[in-house]
């Protein structure tokens, strides 16, 4: 019989917690939707140096929200970090320029808009006619407060509509409304909405690359 040392059992032990799930590129609503049924999660927790985020996912985009829970415990974002910052704009986060090997059906859904503190994954602008989200890419709204005359004419501007109760929510809350529909919203910020002003507000080169390393801890709330 052959044995083998604790440590050796115990990294074969950390390898099978964190086995990747294979998501084919032809099949990946498919797929997701199956890791999702078996994943409910719907909380994480965002641990920074300048507070925490606690961030609730949408059941309604289904597909997002299993990636992200499926990124976070398969560790795909242990080194994830806040790379990208344009102040009333958003923070963009993740682990550039690596992907997954596989695109995100867009789930543009009218009841989520681009307000501050919106969860919404990246995506590329090339050969992307269906809009399809980054497998790993996300960024955070920060945005600016709009005047009522503001929203008017962002609304004629892009061809959008929003509800009364949308449109208050850009005037007194902040947003960055032309993401509206273009971008896969998945989830918001519930608690620590302070924490991306502070991100923002970090000084920056070359318009938005950060200064310092700005890490980052992120979990699946269970409770």
């Amino acid at each position: 019989m052959k044995y083998f040392p604790l440590f050796v059992l115990l990294l074969c032990i950390s390898c099978d917690e964190r086995k990747r799930t294979e998501i084919d590129p032809q099949n990946v609503a498919g797929d997701l939707a199956i890791y999702g049924k078996s994943n409910p999660e719907k909380e994480v927790l965002i641990e920074t140096d300048f507070g925490n985020m606690r961030i609730r996912l949408y059941d309604e985009t289904p597909l997002h929200r299993a990636n992200f829970i499926k990124n976070i415990k398969e560790g795909v974002y242990d080194e994830a970090v806040f790379y990208r910052i344009q102040y009333q704009f958003m923070v963009q986060a993740g682990i550039y320029p690596k992907e997954l090997g596989y695109n995100i059906p867009a789930e543009f859904n009218k009841k989520f808009i681009h307000k501050k503190g919106a969860l919404s994954m990246a995506r590329s602008d090339e050969n992307n006619p269906e809009l399809q989200s980054s497998s790993t890419e996300f960024f955070i709204v920060h945005g600016s407060k709009y005047a009522d005359y503001q929203v008017e004419t962002e609304l004629e501007n892009s061809g959008l509509t929003l509800t009364g109760e949308q449109k208050q929510i850009y005037m007194t809350r902040g947003g960055y409304m032309s993401l509206d529909q273009q971008y896969t919203t998945f989830g918001e910020v519930v608690e620590g909405l302070e924490v991306i002003d502070k991100i923002a507000a970090e000084k920056v080169f070359e318009e938005d690359k950060p200064l310092r390393k700005i890490g980052m801890k992120i979990s699946v709330v269970t409770q």
